[in-house]
């Protein structure tokens, strides 16, 4: 046996362009791999933030044609009418007219139930219901009036001469609170849940008991708790 045949075998060129070739084969399909998985991702992601991007144009604009508002409540007229006489006291009786607005154009109200209470030195001295229930369509103006006597007042002697005292200054200065469980609706296909209302409407009337013209049809703030 000759020394040649214990020597290492060498490719020859060609041999060792065959294995460049290989080698180059098997890099390039782990890159197209790759580059294939870069571009899903890509795409998925592309779709999703599209996606993201048709959903809040949806709801914007949607937004923009229901704009959305609260009901607006109004106090029209208050009046305590025996305040300016002097026995007043024996038919005490407390008037009020207020007006309720659904300004929407798509959106419904619906009132449960309404309740309304008067307020003397954050104190209650009348509570009524004034109105069961009721829904109101978009654009309308409701009327809400009542007066409340007898029964529905604690008004003793000793808070009429409170009354009276501040008559003889000038004004007497009440709180009217309108409470209601509502609900809104758009359209025919979305209902919200139910949410307690409070409307709070400063009504002073003056010496003849009588609502004074700088608190008169002045809206009053509302908030839901």
């Amino acid at each position: 046996m000759s020394s040649s045949d214990h020597l290492p075998t060498h490719y020859g060129p060609a041999e060792n362009r065959n294995l460049k070739r290989h080698h180059t084969a098997r890099y390039y399909g782990r890159r197209v791999k790759e580059s294939l998985t870069t571009r899903v991702s890509k795409v998925i992601c592309a779709i999703f933030l599209s996606g993201l991007f048709v959903l809040g144009a949806v709801a914007f604009i949607l937004w923009l044609s229901l704009r959305p508002h609260r009901p607006r409540f109004f106090i029209e007229n208050f009046s305590v009418p025996g305040l300016g006489q002097s026995n007043g006291f024996e038919n005490v009786e407390i008037g009020f007219n207020v007006t309720a607005r659904n300004s929407n154009q798509h959106i419904v109200f619906y009132y449960d139930s309404m309740t309304a209470s008067v307020y003397y030195k954050d104190q209650q001295i009348g509570s009524s219901g004034v109105e069961g229930e009721f829904y109101q369509e978009p654009k309308n103006t409701t009327v809400i009036s009542k007066v409340l006597s007898g029964a529905t007042l604690t008004v003793n002697s000793q808070r009429w001469s409170e009354f009276t005292n501040d008559r003889d200054r000038g004004m007497v200065m009440f709180r009217l609170e309108i409470t209601s469980i509502i609900r809104f609706k758009v359209f025919t296909w979305w209902e919200s849940h139910s949410h307690h209302m409070h409307a709070n409407c400063d009504a002073t009337v003056g010496p003849d008991g009588m609502i004074l013209a700088t608190f008169k049809r002045k809206r009053c703030p509302l908030y839901f708790s």
